[in-house]
């Protein structure tokens, strides 16, 4: 059983930047495939980032490429994702999901687990 607790999250203007962090527990952070979604209200959730088991595969969807990246540390078992050039747009909770799986992204994927999310809101 993975369990994911993330952290980070926070109120921020628009331009800023803020780092999210997900603390991996049950199985090896190595041996994980691991990425972040986010839900907006009234909005249906949404593929961020996702990083691959050695950390050398990564993808993220168009709208964030340029301004967040993801990364991992294994030795910690954590996962970050660090946000830059933030819009009211982001506004969301963030979640970190992980899949034992080896995937070279979670782009169209349901990982099998999650954590509970962290609200990220962006004001203009």
């Amino acid at each position: 059983q993975v369990q994911l607790v993330e952290s980070g999250g926070g109120l921020v203007q628009a331009g800023g930047s803020l780092r999210l962090s997900c603390v991996v527990s049950g199985l090896p952070l190595s041996r994980l495939t691991v990425g972040w979604f986010r839900q907006a209200p009234g909005k249906e959730r949404e593929f961020v980032a996702s990083i691959g088991w050695s950390g050398s595969r990564t993808d993220s969807s168009d709208s964030v490429k340029g301004r967040f990246t993801i990364s991992r540390n294994n030795a910690k078992n954590t996962t970050y994702l660090q946000m830059n050039n933030l819009k009211p747009e982001d506004t969301a909770k963030y979640y970190c999901a992980a899949d034992d799986r080896s995937y070279t992204t979670l782009k169209h994927r349901t990982p099998d687990s999650w954590g509970q999310g962290t609200q990220v809101s962006v004001s203009s």
